[in-house]
């Protein structure tokens, strides 16, 4: 998988086109993330004992794997994602445009 928890995403497909946000979620058997900031639904909450307060909220619904690209901490721009094996054997993501390792 290409997208991991923590990384900084853009989307690129949608009505939330051009966002950029956090990856809360990663569901690798649907192929989708959950964005912070992104692809915000309105849901309505009935009050349970965990949930004191119903009424209608607001979260971050899934979105497809296809519709977010991954920015690179150095050009920050939204890059492809290139896999290298390194001499200790560890294997990393690198960005296709700068040839920046993006895993420390």
């Amino acid at each position: 998988m290409r997208i991991r928890k923590n990384d900084t995403v853009q989307v690129i497909g949608g009505r939330d086109r051009g966002k950029r946000g956090k990856v809360q979620t990663v569901l690798p058997r649907t192929g989708r993330v959950v964005v912070e900031g992104a692809n915000v639904v309105k849901r309505h909450q009935r009050p349970t004992p965990r949930v004191r307060q119903g009424g209608i909220i607001q979260k971050e619904a899934p979105l497809p794997l296809a519709r977010v690209m991954l920015v690179c901490p150095r050009c920050t721009k939204p890059v492809r994602v290139g896999h290298r094996v390194l001499d200790d054997g560890r294997k990393v993501r690198v960005c296709r445009s700068c040839r920046e390792m993006i895993d420390l």
